[in-house]
């Protein structure tokens, strides 16, 4: 499951963004990060926001439009109040997602983490994934940037979060 962390210290999840209004009675757009991205709606209290600058708005309605989704937020009744908040975040306190499966991490958990060899050569920490369609892909920053595919156990041996370190078998050369 992937979501981004952009507070991390404030413990706020970035689930999605908000687009455009659609209509005049308040409808936006809703880009989801979350994996399946309907699961964005599982949550029936956003933050809706930048930086320091975060509102709490319950979700009233939402519909799939086109390739993708439009909701009613409480308080937002019209085209003028809904484009003001055209391209804010929408984040969830860290407590309400549901644990991680075994074996699963959300991104937001990996980013930061020491990439380290079989042979303990430190490969540089991972700055983010991205999805390929195959596999997801840590993107690990070091001397040089790596593209190492989050395949376990053959590639990403041993994921260790309270040591923040992830054990990769990786040709350091490649």
């Amino acid at each position: 499951m992937s979501a981004d962390s952009e507070a991390g210290s404030t413990g706020r999840v970035i689930l999605g963004r908000l687009g455009s209004p659609f209509g005049v009675k308040g409808w936006l757009r809703v880009q989801s990060y979350a994996r399946p991205p309907e699961q964005i709606f599982e949550y029936p209290r956003w933050s809706i926001g930048e930086g320091e600058r975060w509102t709490e708005l319950a979700l009233e309605e939402v519909r799939p439009q086109g390739k993708g989704w439009i909701a009613r937020l409480t308080g937002i009744a019209d085209r003028e109040a809904a484009a003001a908040l055209t391209g804010a975040s929408v984040s969830i306190p860290r407590e309400a997602l549901p644990p991680a499966e075994e074996g699963a991490y959300y991104w937001m958990d990996l980013v930061g983490l020491r990439v380290v060899g079989l042979d303990g050569l430190e490969l540089g920490r991972v700055v983010s994934l991205m999805e390929t369609g195959a596999n997801d892909v840590l993107v690990v920053q070091g001397d040089e940037e790596r593209l190492i595919p989050f395949l376990q156990p053959e590639v990403i041996r041993r994921i260790d979060l309270a040591q923040s370190v992830i054990e990769v078998d990786w040709d350091p050369e490649f």
